[in-house]
Formats: C-alpha cells, sequence, structure tokens
C-alpha cells in the first residue's frame, strides 16, 4: 500500500523542484541530499494539514470523550502489534517476542479486541519494533531523508521497510476496500490527534522543516540501537528559545 504512496513521493518531488521557491539553505545536511524537493513536499503537507486534517483532529479531540480516544488508540496499536513482534523474531528479541505473544492474547480477548489494555496493567511491556528497525539493527544504513506528501518524513530504508510491515499487519488482509481504507483513515487521525500538544513546540521553531527533520532522525536513530546513542547536538535555530 505505501509502494504507490512513495512512487508518488518521488515523482511529485520532481516536479516540485522544478516550479517550487528556492530555500535558502544555509547549512546543508549530508543525511538529506534531497532537501529542496523535501522542503516543498513539506510545505504541501503542512498546508493540507492546516486546511483539513488538523481541524478534523481537533474537532475530533474535542468532541470524543478522552476515554474513548485511549480506546481507539489501544486498538490501532494492538492492530498493528503482529508487526511488532515479527521484527523482534527477526532482530533475535525472543524474550520480548514470547512478550508480544502475552500481550496478543490477553488484549484480543479480555481485552476486547485491542479497546482495552489489560496487558499493560499486568506488566507485559509494549514494545515498538518496525522492519525498518530491523534493517537498522542489522546494518542497512538509513539512506536519504524523504519527505513523503501526506505521509510525512521517512529514510529510504524506513520507505522500504515498510512493505514488509505491511505484508505483517492484518488489515492489509481486510477484503473489503472501504473497510480497509477506513482502517487507514483512523490510523493517520488517530496519529494526528495524539499530535496536537506537539504543534505548539513545532509553531515556535526558527525552521520547523529541519526541526521535524532533526526530530525524526534522532528518534529512529534511538529506536534502531535501542537507546545507545550520544547526545546529538543541533543548529540552535531549530529550537525555541525555552
Amino acid at each position: 500500500m505505501k509502494g504507490p504512496v512513495i512512487i508518488l513521493a518521488l515523482t511529485l518531488g520532481a516536479l516540485l523542484s522544478g516550479c517550487a521557491s528556492q530555500t535558502s539553505i544555509v547549512t546543508p545536511d549530508p543525511r538529506d541530499p534531497l532537501e529542496s524537493i523535501n522542503r516543498a513536499t513539506y510545505e504541501f503537507n503542512d498546508g493540507l494539514d492546516q486546511a483539513l486534517v488538523k481541524p478534523v483532529a481537533q474537532t475530533y479531540a474535542r468532541v470524543v470523550p478522552q476515554p474513548m480516544q485511549t480506546g481507539v488508540s489501544n486498538f490501532f496499536s494492538h492492530a498493528k502489534y503482529p508487526v511488532t513482534l515479527a521484527n523482534n523474531i527477526l532482530q533475535g528479541k525472543f524474550t520480548h517476542a514470547a512478550n508480544d505473544v502475552g500481550r496478543l492474547l490477553l488484549n484480543t480477548t479480555l481485552g476486547l479486541g485491542g479497546f482495552l489494555d489489560p496487558a499493560t496493567r499486568i506488566g507485559l511491556e509494549r514494545y515498538d519494533e518496525d522492519f525498518g528497525q530491523t534493517l537498522g539493527k542489522w546494518g542497512l544504513p538509513p539512506g536519504p531523508y524523504l519527505m513523503v506528501p501526506f505521509l510525512g518524513p521517512y529514510t529510504l530504508r524506513d520507505a522500504l521497510g515498510g512493505f514488509a510491515d505491511d505484508l505483517a499487519e492484518p488489515r492489509g488482509y481486510i477484503t473489503d476496500t472501504t473497510a480497509r481504507w477506513s482502517m487507514w483513515a483512523g490510523d493517520k487521525l488517530d496519529r494526528r490527534v495524539r499530535l496536537l500538544d506537539a504543534d505548539s513546540v513545532l509553531e515556535r521553531t526558527g525552521d520547523a522543516y529541519a526541526f521535524v527533520r532533526s526530530a525524526y532522525l534522532q528518534r529512529r536513530e534511538y529506536q534502531v540501537k535501542d537507546g545507545a546513542v550520544e547526545p546529538i547536538e543541533f543548529p540552535e535555530d531549530e529550537f525555541p528559545e525555552d
């Protein structure tokens, strides 16, 4: 499902590079050789977000009771948990994989299909693994940073990993097209709602694009190395003073 989107990203990026106004890049980042294209795509995504996605997310957060929001978040997290299980196995984290099996069984049954999270309450930890992290663990470099239309930041490694994740995610096996895309849209809306609190920080940055890039790349390195990373210094103008 992500394949056509990534192809669209490369095609749209090539078109945007010819018509977008050039952004002054004071300090080029070697991890982002497509920066001019990515910045144009970021502006496109941000415009779409401000006009449509963010208002819908704000309305959802205001109207839907918090316990129901938590249940929806639990459900989408649970629906993607087979991806975590598969990638813990591929990374040789068999203790974590056994934990994953327990979480899946408990939250599927006593958790009413994942809307509740009894597994966490009894001490079964929630892990977050994907095939991009697995590829990184086994030595594949992240490759260039990409800003994908509609979806946001990726690296080339993460984009390739997304194909394998789709094979492990149950949503991909739903035969009803409307239900499948509704699940996809619901997951993206839930993620945007959870990011609403970060908007105020992003709005105070000197360069929102560079901030998002740095935050994404640092987070992915942290995930791939399971937290064993050195502190990263960022240009001062990427962060608000506070």
